[in-house]
């Protein structure tokens, strides 16, 4: 693959002043305003690991939360929590491009590390300008005359085009982290001629991420064949002319499906050949699982599962695999009389000798329920950059890194 960014690689660090930016945004405890989740932070880990080992000075750039939710805390928690995980003391400072935070980055030394307060208790990170506008920012303008290149490792936020992720790019020297690096090249190798055959497993409920996802894999020849379930299969067989029955169908128009029934016509209409739709469904009678071929629709009943046909079929055509890219449960997991379609589909996954890349909080949580999180090939911590990603969307962010290494090469 040409080279579109700089990475780590690219730098000198010893004794330089680093901005970086990371992706701490985590969940948080209503009540107690604690952190619940500390894997977007072990994330960047080995980023911070290997600035350090290098004698760089790093100044942390991170948000947390939107202004008006709960969840709109301070980074201190998270500076803490780092300083656990590097083992070694981590600053914090209650300002983000203010005089407390200047001096503070003004007395770093080698090593060091400084985590900034939430970038978006500022006004400046949220502003609608284009990223050369945002440069001139006091925020970015402050920061960027106390620094001397600036990485980018937020991954999970580059879909994003807020201020410290595409604006500082402009005036610094601006290079991918390790963690921003290693998704682009395994999304990479799923979506950039892929290993034939490719195959798509996309299950779930969100119909509208999964439906930009299969029109752009199927129109541009990225995927050899897409396997539905979930919701997203029930909405795909009610566009194909199948009656779910009064509680499925109303469920797919409570969700705001209905519009989709169109567009995913089109598709179906254009490559039917290349979606697979469910031969037979699972439906909870009463808390029992009972399954139900879709010639026999409709049900009135709710859906949860996919049947055991469609898992054998599935399962086939997973261990043909040469790549495959997985979004989205199979049937209502959290439940034991409808994991079987999850569990099953997975196993598959895994035990196949195809490169895999899984992404999306279900799945993860599906994979990690049934003990498999550490047998796919990759597993992306991101969720709206990894469907924009798919879907052929440009991340801002990495669109920022790409400026900044076509400017840089001249």
């Amino acid at each position: 693959m040409d080279k579109e960014f700089y990475t780590m690689n690219d730098f000198d660090f010893d004794g330089k002043t680093v901005l970086l930016r990371v992706d701490f945004n985590s969940a948080v405890d209503p009540s107690t305003k604690t952190i619940l989740d500390d894997s977007r932070i072990r994330n960047n880990v080995p980023t911070f690991k290997e600035l350090i080992k290098k004698g760089a000075k790093v100044v942390v750039l991170a948000h947390q939360g939107r202004k008006g939710d709960y969840d709109f805390i301070s980074l201190e928690p998270h500076a803490k929590i780092l300083s656990k995980l590097l083992g070694k003391p981590v600053g914090f400072v209650d300002d983000v491009y203010g005089d407390k935070a200047k001096t503070a980055i003004k007395n770093l030394k080698k090593g060091d590390i400084l985590v900034l307060q939430n970038v978006r208790f500022t006004p400046d990170e949220k502003a609608k300008l284009p990223p050369e506008k945002l440069a001139e920012t006091d925020f970015v303008s402050s920061l960027s005359k106390l620094a001397d290149c600036y990485v980018n490792d937020a991954f999970s936020a580059a879909h994003r085009a807020d201020t410290s992720l595409v604006a500082f790019g402009q005036v610094l020297p601006a290079m991918a982290g390790r963690l921003m690096e290693r998704e682009l090249e395994n999304l990479s190798r799923v979506s950039k001629n892929p290993e034939n055959p490719s195959i798509y497993v996309l299950g779930g409920i969100k119909v509208e991420d999964t439906f930009t996802i299969i029109k752009y894999v199927l129109e541009k020849n990225i995927a050899t064949k897409v396997l539905t379930s979930g919701l997203v299969a029930n909405t795909y067989l009610l566009a194909e002319g199948y009656d779910l029955g009064d509680a499925n169908n109303s469920l797919i128009e409570k969700r705001g499906h209905l519009r989709y029934l169109s567009p995913i016509k089109e598709v179906l209409d254009k490559f039917r050949d290349k979606v697979e739709l469910p031969e037979d469904l699972a439906y909870d009678n009463d808390g029992k699982r009972v399954e139900i071929g879709v010639e026999k629709l409709p049900v009135e009943k709710p859906i949860k599962d996919i049947g055991f046909k469609t898992i054998e079929k599935y399962s086939k055509i997973i261990q043909n695999a040469k790549s495959i890219v997985c979004n989205g449960p199979p049937g209502i997991f959290e439940e034991k009389n409808f994991e079987m379609g999850t569990k099953r589909l997975f196993e598959a996954i895994t035990q196949s000798k195809a490169f895999s890349l899984v992404g999306g909080g279900h799945t993860t949580a599906a994979l990690r329920k049934f003990g498999l999180e550490k047998k796919v090939s990759y597993s992306t911590t991101a969720g709206g950059a990894f469907i924009s990603y798919l879907s052929g969307e440009k991340l801002p962010a990495v669109e920022a890194l790409k400026k900044s290494y076509e400017k840089g090469s001249k």
